[in-house]
């Protein structure tokens, strides 16, 4: 069990604050906002209830060198707007000076932490410099979750832990969709390559009941059990891999949905003339980019019986027009599941997160993600360090 820093009495102590403040920049100012103001609501009520927050987060990858292009300095009028209370910044080497003047209600920005060697290898010295800023340590970060950083591992280690209001939300949603889902489940799971998500297909046949397959990933399936799939990115070398993951499947009771027909073209470019066909029928000279009608259509009932939706990539190469035309339609199905109060959807990754734009319906979804390894990594069933250290670590709270 991991505490929540909201159930905690934080009234005068000085939270250590892990955040994910990575966003957008152009021309030295902040182009996208969105995971700043989601940080800034879950830290609101706890200034209102007194705490000081000293926040700390990465940007970029400075590679352990300070570099003014990847300093923290222009998130600070960001970040003060949308916490509604001062905000100071400060190096890392005058922190803990700069936090001894910290009132309740104020917050302090620290610099960004890879200008230190020390964060990327989980120094003990350094998380040390850090736990001297505050009191609790609180982690707010699941996108960084999935990494042993000084700021996200060690640093539990020293100060008494909880999980701060985004994380808990995260961990609360991920746990329901593939922990205890309510039955039945389904999972959408798209993208390139194989490769890149053998240990999450392999986990997701033994947690749900359905598994629809799309994307490049779908074309490696096909290829597997002899159809044609002409010129479209699969990988030959994983046909094995996807006939063990079959058989897993049918051990564990999950039905693996594919492709029954295929639009396909012979260029890849938008509004390129394409072609609906038979998935027998690919031409050697094509490439499949989406799914065709017949198969969303049946993907859609698969979901109409689906009480849990779990989605991690496109069905298709959504981000050039025709090859929208899947992806969109099955996630404005799904959103509609969720919107009639019948299903409960949960997606991440950036490509996925990506697609529900497109789709127009990312606010439909119970909840979405913007962690990608660490979304990824909870879907292979992998045990999160950040995480791991919090719940070793809570009991001091």
């Amino acid at each position: 069990m991991i505490p929540s820093v909201c159930d905690l009495d934080v009234a005068g102590r000085r939270l250590v604050v892990r955040a994910d403040l990575n966003v957008p920049m152009q021309d030295g100012q902040v182009s996208d906002s969105t995971r700043i103001d989601r940080f800034a609501t879950g830290m609101k009520a706890l200034l209102a209830n007194g705490a000081a927050l000293v926040i700390l987060s990465h940007f970029g990858r400075p590679n352990g060198q300070a570099d003014t292009a990847f300093s923290l300095s222009p998130l600070r009028e960001s970040l003060e707007n949308a916490l509604g209370v001062p905000v100071t910044f400060t190096r890392l080497e005058d922190a803990k000076e700069a936090a001894t003047h910290l009132r309740p209600g104020s917050a302090l920005l620290v610099e960004n932490l890879r200008f230190d060697p020390g964060e990327e290898a989980n120094c003990l010295q350094l998380a040390h410099r850090l736990a001297a800023l505050g009191d609790i340590y609180v982690n707010d970060a699941f996108s960084c979750a999935h990494r042993a950083h000084a700021s996200t591992e060690a640093l539990a280690r020293i100060l008494p832990s909880a999980a701060g209001p985004l994380m808990a939300e995260e961990i609360a949603a991920l746990r329901a969709a593939l922990d205890a889902p309510a039955r039945p489940s389904a999972a959408i799971v798209g993208g390139s390559k194989i490769s890149t998500k053998i240990a999450v297909l392999r986990h997701l046949v033994s947690k749900v009941d359905h598994l629809i397959i799309g994307g490049g990933m779908a074309n490696t399936f096909l290829y597997a059990q002899g159809l044609p799939v002409g010129k479209s990115l699969h990988e030959k070398d994983q046909a094995e891999t996807v006939r063990d993951i079959i058989r897993l499947a049918r051990v564990s009771g999950c039905t693996i949905h594919l492709p029954t027909d295929i639009v396909v073209a012979r260029e890849f470019r938008a509004d390129v003339p394409t072609q609906n066909l038979p998935v027998t029928e690919c031409p050697a000279d094509a490439m499949i980019l989406d799914a065709g009608p017949d198969s969303v259509a049946a993907f859609r009932q698969v979901l109409d019986e689906a009480e849990t939706i779990l989605w991690n990539g496109p069905l298709g190469a959504f981000e050039t027009p025709p090859f929208h035309l899947g992806t969109v339609s099955l996630a404005q199905h799904a959103a509609e599941r969720v919107r009639a109060g019948n299903a409960v959807a949960v997606a991440g990754g950036g490509d996925t997160v990506a697609a529900l734009n497109t789709a127009g319906v990312t606010d439909d979804f119970t909840y979405v993600s913007t962690a990608g390894g660490a979304f990824l990594e909870w879907l292979e069933g992998r045990e999160l360090p950040g995480i791991a250290a919090l719940k070793r670590h809570s009991e001091r709270v």
